[in-house]
């Protein structure tokens, strides 16, 4: 029977090219159809220390980057000793015999000179296409997938084009040569079925860049910060152009007030950071929702608090990017759950700051930030994107009078008015008349009304019991979802990237339920205690390792609880 999945890790030291062999695998795979998706995970100084990267490749939709391995590529002995844990069954180790040597007979275990073989074709960076011609040979992959994928990568109009792509195929062939003097294989990867449409491939801090040019982004101050600085980069190369303006601030107060600097010139405006830096931002947010000045503040989560795990992932910052600001106020929050959902996400955000006018937090991850995946081409042409209401009257005007959203007026033109960071009248000017209070208070909070327009899913809804993942627990809750599905369990299915406000039908189904079960990564159980507050029965499975869930763990934990909570529904 063909293999449907295949799942490799490779393991080493920062500099030994594990990043760039995990991406050339699936960027080759996705070339003739497959569905790919990666995760990388390194050490946060500057250079060297244990990284690894994970790709998936199948022939239908990858939603996780997967549990057991089928290869481990060990690049140093360190990386072998590490990961052999995480093989399957039957799993296969190939290690860089010129690094350090290990006990091949009568186990899974190969040896190939990676670097030494590379260089014997005269190309000191080949020795990543050893690799990969090795693990083509262990799925039966033609040649011809990997030597196109060199040709189209190398080919860029220059003379020593030739050489390289020479080198390069050279080198794949030297990869599969070695894996054909061995008895191993891992049976034949099935031939791709490509998904209907055109595809991109991209990582997540790009999709949800290209998601914030589509929505009108104009300005775009930051300050670099793990796992968020490849945002900035972005912008650097691609926010040109009349009227755009990037820059790189000299620390996070200077970006967020930079921001809404350019939001209060009537400019479409966004900065990115992670848990530190939001911290950092806090009293502008609060001034912004004070003002009503709107922005887009995107906050990639990493392991904390403090420094933390500034290179890992988790789920942790729900709680403060509710609410960043100190008094009342409540931020709107998008946090997307796949790399698709990035790109939409970003329009959808600058959507919802000109319609409330206000700040407006995008809540990504790292394990979305540095994940490559290919996903549908979207469609430019049906995507809605808003404008600010600007306001076209005579001044004296009472911009804050009323108690809905009123349009904005721009400086230089009519209706002059005070963005103020105190309690204010209509016009902006301070007062501390506990009636101004009062109504500008239920002002700013009755604007998030406009906001309940977010969509979500929902299946099996008749069941009592339901799973809810958020953000970039989706991909792995999902899978487990089917799995149990599939085996007879009895559960429901929802799930939303709209976490403030949530779609109000959405709060109501869920207030029906005899128990939500919400897997996230953090310690506290951050989106279920937000549920319990809005008077839902929910329950989280937690973990905090800096890691993705494993599909494996979720299936079981699930399994637990819905059999805890129904066991008469329970039909496995």
């Amino acid at each position: 029977m063909q293999k449907q999945d295949f799942i490799v890790r490779f393991a080493g030291e920062g500099g030994q090219g594990v990043v760039t062999a995990s991406e050339a695998l699936a960027q080759a795979a996705a070339q003739v159809g497959y569905h790919v998706m990666t995760f990388a995970t390194f050490p946060s100084q500057i250079s060297g220390g244990p990284t690894w990267t994970q790709s998936r490749i199948r022939t239908t939709p990858v939603l996780s980057s997967g549990d057991e391995l089928d290869v481990l590529v060990a690049f140093n002995e360190d990386a072998y000793e590490s990961h052999q844990p995480d093989l399957r069954k039957g799993g296969i180790v190939l290690y860089d015999s010129a690094e350090f040597e290990v006990d091949e007979d009568g186990t899974n275990v190969i040896g190939i000179p990676f670097e030494e073989l590379g260089k014997s074709t005269g190309n000191p960076r080949a020795g990543n296409m050893v690799v990969l011609g090795a693990l083509a040979n262990l799925v039966s992959w033609p040649e011809e997938y990997l030597s196109e994928f060199v040709k189209k990568r190398f080919s860029r109009g220059r003379a020593a084009d030739e050489e390289i792509i020479r080198s390069n195929i050279e080198a794949l062939g030297l990869g599969r040569q070695e894996m054909s003097k061995r008895e191993f294989s891992l049976g034949e990867l099935a031939a791709p079925i490509p998904p209907g449409g055109e595809q991109v491939l991209l990582k997540g801090n790009d999709a949800l860049s290209i998601g914030a040019l589509v929505g009108g982004l104009e300005t775009f101050v930051g300050y670099p910060i793990s796992p968020a600085t490849t945002i900035l980069v972005f912008m650097e190369r691609y926010l040109v152009g009349p009227g755009k303006f990037v820059y790189q601030g000299s620390s996070e107060l200077e970006s967020i007030n930079a921001v809404f600097g350019a939001g209060y010139a009537g400019k479409k405006a966004m900065t990115s950071t992670a848990g530190p830096g939001l911290s950092l931002m806090s009293e502008a947010i609060g001034m912004a929702w004070m003002s009503e000045i709107p922005g887009v503040i995107v906050n990639v989560q990493r392991g904390g608090p403090a420094t933390g795990l500034p290179t890992k992932t988790e789920q942790s910052d729900l709680l403060s990017s509710l609410n960043p600001a100190h008094g009342d106020s409540r931020i709107p929050v998008i946090a997307p759950g796949t790399l698709e959902e990035c790109f939409y996400a970003a329009i959808h955000a600058f959507n919802w700051a000109e319609r409330y006018q206000g700040p407006v937090i995008i809540l990504s991850e790292m394990m979305l930030s540095e994940r490559t995946q290919n996903i549908p081409k979207p469609d430019l042409a049906k995507i809605v994107v808003e404008s600010r209401n600007v306001f076209r009257g005579d001044n004296g005007y009472q911009r804050y009078e009323s108690s809905e959203v009123s349009p904005m007026p721009i400086p230089g033109g009519p209706g002059a008015y005070v963005a103020n960071a105190s309690e204010h009248d209509g016009t902006g000017d301070t007062t501390h008349l506990p009636s101004r209070h009062v109504h500008m208070t239920e002002r700013r909070f009755g604007k998030l009304k406009l906001l309940e327009d977010g969509t979500y899913e929902a299946e099996h809804v008749g069941e009592s019991v339901a799973l809810m993942p958020w953000g970039g627990s989706k991909g792995p809750a999902r899978e487990a979802y089917e799995e149990l599905i599939a085996s007879g369990l009895n559960v429901g299915w929802y799930y939303t990237m709209y976490l403030n406000p949530l779609p109000p039908k959405l709060l109501e189904e869920l207030r029906q339920k005899e128990l939500v079960i919400i897997p996230e990564l953090n310690y506290q159980g951050q989106f279920s205690s937000v549920l319990r507050s809005l008077g839902v029965k929910a329950e989280s499975i937690t973990q905090y390792t800096g890691l993705p869930f494993k599909v494996s763990h979720l299936i079981e934990k699930i399994g637990e609880k819905v059999r805890a909570s129904a066991p008469e529904k329970v039909t496995v």
